[in-house]
């Protein structure tokens, strides 16, 4: 089932699923399926509703502004990691945030914290916070779409360390830390659940440190070079998926 529909459309519909059923499709992947992809009343495509598995359906109406399918069959499988990585992104400017959640999210993240740490410098005002997120979330989708998942990753967002929540093992990215990754990786097989914090530009500082600690997390160094902090969260997720 897998390789069959890997070639088709695949959309996301926060909608429960069944076989036999005609669901609608929202304006905007209307659009997508019209204009970008080209298809037509009768063609296949995959669709998911990020809560398990995946589902084969067929276009039964494709309007201007409007969409609907048929649900044909469904396939119980995961393409998602065998432990859950949570990702603590301390906010930066807006398009390094937008990099790490499509790359996360394609590299198998099951949530992302974008949080307020001593030296950001992006900052969500109220009146913007709600519309900055929506879009973010649009990127989550997307890439969840393109690269197969079939869960959506969560999205929260945090006015400070404090308000984070880290899950199972925490580890700090930290380039003096004095415990090394390949002293890490090794455990990883036992566990359930990781979360990853990464600092914006500049990295963390001092209290942002004393606070992780309070936390539970524990300071980690990644390698020998400095990674941006657009680079660090996908590059630690690469590596966990090649050891798990």
């Amino acid at each position: 089932m897998s390789r069959l529909h890997s070639s088709r459309c695949r959309i996301f519909l926060d909608a429960d699923l069944h076989v036999g059923q005609e669901v609608g499709i929202p304006a905007d992947q209307a659009h997508y399926l019209r204009h970008v992809m080209r298809l037509n009343s009768g063609d296949m495509l995959t669709v998911f509703n990020g809560r398990g598995g995946e589902y084969g359906a067929s276009i039964s109406g494709l309007a201007k502004t409007y969409a609907s399918c048929r649900i044909t069959d469904f396939a119980d499988i995961s393409r998602e990691l065998p432990l859950a990585v949570h990702v603590i992104q301390c906010a930066n400017k807006g398009e390094k945030i937008e990099t790490v959640l499509q790359k996360g999210t394609e590299l198998g993240a099951s949530g992302f914290q974008i949080a307020i740490s001593e030296r950001s410098q992006f900052k969500l005002p109220e009146g913007k916070r709600e519309s900055r997120l929506e879009r973010w979330r649009k990127i989550i989708v997307e890439a969840a779409e393109q690269s197969g998942r079939t869960a959506i990753p969560e999205l929260r967002y945090c006015r400070s360390l404090a308000d984070i929540q880290p899950h199972g093992l925490a580890l700090a990215l930290d380039p003096e830390a004095a415990k090394l990754w390949c002293e890490t990786r090794d455990t990883l097989h036992g566990v359930a659940e990781v979360t990853l914090a990464v600092g914006p530009e500049g990295g963390f500082g001092e209290r942002d440190m004393a606070e992780l600690g309070k936390l539970g997390f524990q300071p980690l160094v990644f390698g020998e070079r400095v990674m941006r902090t657009e680079t660090a969260a996908p590059a630690l997720l690469a590596a966990i998926a090649a050891v798990v």
